[in-house]
């Protein structure tokens, strides 16, 4: 007996029904996906603009829910919690890299057929451009020489523990790996209740050979 192992993304999205690639392109889930890409980066370039252009770049926390959430502006030169620090130009070539492997990955494989895994890309799509943006020194901070770097300005704590500065891009990037990490599993759940039929509308009707009668 063969084990079942669980899909990634892709591979439920190649075997699932829906895909079909001569159908004309869903006009509809393409301008979700753009819209949610293009809003999700400009929210992310303009609470940055602001929260910079407001705060500077300063240790001092201005407090929303006092210990709790403020507003803590930082720079970060590497990758997610700070990870990579100095790889500016690898980041910024896997980001480029990465945007057009979803592109292709969304009208050439068929994504923009499945409404969630369109919502998850452009949520992820508009994380990309908003960094993007940063690494490659499109901004200016006064004071602020080397501005290839990510700007974050988001500070969450509970107790004594600190969570890692982060912005609106690391939210979308974030929440758009969640929605598909939801869209693998909830593959398997369908693939496994269709074999589950299968399984069971053959085993009536070798019962029912078995009987004299077939169905």
């Amino acid at each position: 007996m063969q084990s079942r192992t669980h899909p990634s993304a892709s591979t439920a999205l190649r075997n699932s029904k829906a895909v079909d690639n001569s159908r004309p392109l869903p006009v509809g889930a393409a301008t979700v996906y753009f819209l949610i890409a293009g809003v999700g980066c400009t929210i992310d370039l303009a609470t940055k603009h602001w929260i910079f252009a407001w705060r500077g770049l300063n240790n001092d926390i201005w407090w929303i829910v006092e210990g709790y959430f403020g507003i803590e502006t930082a720079i970060n030169r590497g990758a997610l919690f700070g990870m990579g620090q100095g790889y500016t130009t690898v980041f910024v070539t896997l980001s480029f890299i990465a945007f057009f492997g979803i592109l292709y990955w969304m009208f050439a494989a068929g994504a923009v057929y499945d409404l969630l895994l369109t919502v998850a890309l452009g949520a992820i799509t508009g994380g990309i451009l908003g960094n993007l943006y940063d690494r490659m020194g499109f901004w200016a901070v006064p004071g602020i020489t080397d501005t290839a770097a990510v700007r974050d300005w988001i500070l969450l704590c509970y107790g004594e523990y600190t969570w890692p500065n982060f912005n609106m891009a690391d939210s979308l990037l974030v929440c758009g790996g969640i929605l598909i990490g939801w869209h693998s599993f909830r593959y398997v759940d369908e693939e496994h209740g269709s074999a589950d039929e299968k399984i069971e509308t053959v085993a009536n009707g070798d019962v029912a050979v078995k009987s004299g009668r077939r169905t």
